[in-house]
C-alpha cells in the first residue's frame, strides 16, 4: 500500500481536532522482511539526495520533531536518518531553557542551531516547546520575563505569529521545513510507561515527572491543536503521524522526508565549458 504523505498534512487555516487523527493506520508493510528492505532503499535514496543537497548548495531542509513522553522521536530520527552522512546531517535537542537563553527572546535558543545550506538539521523538540509546555504550565512565562498581566490568549498568538514569520522568513531564504507530531494514544503511552519501568534497560527514560505530565493530557491536547492549526502553513506544514506503531511511523515519516527532498528538483552544479576543459588538461596530465 502507497503512502500519500497529504493524508497526514494540517492544511492551512484549518482547525484541528486530534480526535478525529488516527493514533493507528493500517501497516504499510507485509512483513518483517518487507519492511527492512523498504527503509534501507529509502535511507539509501535519502542518503544520495543529502550529497545533492550539499552539492547545489541551494537548500538546507530542517525536520522538525514533537511529541508528548513515549512517542517515539528518538527512535524514529535514529532509524529514519540512520545512513545518511554525519556530516551532512545535525541533530539537536532541546530541553530545558539555560540562564542565558531565557535572559533571549523565545526563538534565540534554536535559531542558533539552524542548519547551513546543503544540510539537513533535525530539532528534537524546538522553539514549539514555546507555545506547548509552557502554555500548559503559563508559570514558566515568569522565568522568561513575562509578567502575570500579560499571560492570556494574546501572548500565544503573538507567538503563533512569531513562528510563522521566522519560517516564511526561512522558507525565502532556502530553509525547507517539514514538522512532524508523532500522534500516541494515550492508551499505547501508558504500555509504554509500563516497559520503561518493568524492563531494567529502559528504567532511565522515567520518572515520577512523566506521570505528572501525564495527568495533563487534554491540557496538552489543547495545545497541539491549537499550535497545529494555527502554525502549519504551505511553505512549512506540519504532518500528523500516527504513533501507536513505532514501525509504521518510521514509514510515514521517511516517505514526506524522500517526498519534500525529491520536490527540491536537486541537480549536481554545471560546470563551465572553460572549468571542463580545465578538467580534460588535468586527466591527461594524471594519466601518463
Amino acid at each position: 500500500m502507497k503512502i500519500k504523505s497529504d493524508d497526514f498534512r494540517v492544511r492551512e487555516g484549518k482547525d484541528v481536532n486530534l480526535k478525529k487523527w488516527p493514533t493507528r493506520v493500517k501497516p504499510y508493510y507485509k512483513s518483517e522482511k518487507q519492511l527492512k528492505k523498504i527503509l534501507r532503499d529509502r535511507v539509501e535514496e535519502m542518503s544520495d539526495l543529502q550529497s545533492l543537497l550539499y552539492a547545489s548548495n541551494q537548500y538546507a531542509v530542517l525536520l522538525i520533531f514533537q511529541a508528548l513522553d513515549a512517542a517515539g522521536k528518538d527512535g524514529a530520527i535514529k532509524h529514519v536518518m540512520s545512513g545518511v552522512n554525519p556530516q551532512g546531517c545535525q541533530v539537536f535537542s532541546f530541553k530545558h531553557p539555560s540562564a542565558e537563553e531565557l535572559d533571549h527572546d523565545f526563538l534565540w535558543r534554536t535559531t542558533r542551531s539552524l542548519p547551513e545550506r546543503g544540510r539537513i538539521g533535525i530539532f528534537n523538540r524546538s522553539y514549539y516547546e514555546e507555545v506547548l509546555i509552557v502554555r500548559v504550565h503559563p508559570e514558566l512565562l515568569r522565568a522568561e520575563g513575562v509578567s502575570n498581566g500579560a499571560v492570556g490568549d494574546k501572548i500565544w498568538q503573538e507567538r503563533y505569529r512569531s513562528i510563522r514569520d521566522l519560517e516564511a522568513h526561512l522558507h525565502r531564504n532556502g530553509i525547507r521545513i517539514v514538522k512532524f507530531f508523532l500522534h500516541l494514544s494515550k492508551e499505547e503511552q501508558r504500555k509504554r510507561f509500563l516497559a520503561r519501568i518493568d524492563e531494567p534497560d529502559k528504567n532511565w527514560k522515567f520518572s515520577r515527572a512523566d506521570i505528572e505530565e501525564r495527568k495533563l493530557w487534554k491540557d496538552y491536547m489543547k495545545a497541539y491543536e491549537a499550535c497545529l492549526g494555527d502554525t502549519s502553513t504551505g511553505h512549512s506544514p506540519w504532518y500528523v503521524v500516527p504513533a501507536d506503531d513505532k514501525k509504521n511511523t518510521r514509514m510515514i515519516i521517511s516517505q514526506i522526508i524522500l517526498d519534500t527532498m525529491r520536490g527540491l528538483k536537486l541537480e549536481y552544479p554545471k560546470l563551465s565549458a572553460e572549468h571542463l576543459k580545465e578538467l580534460r588538461t588535468i586527466r591527461k596530465l594524471l594519466a601518463k
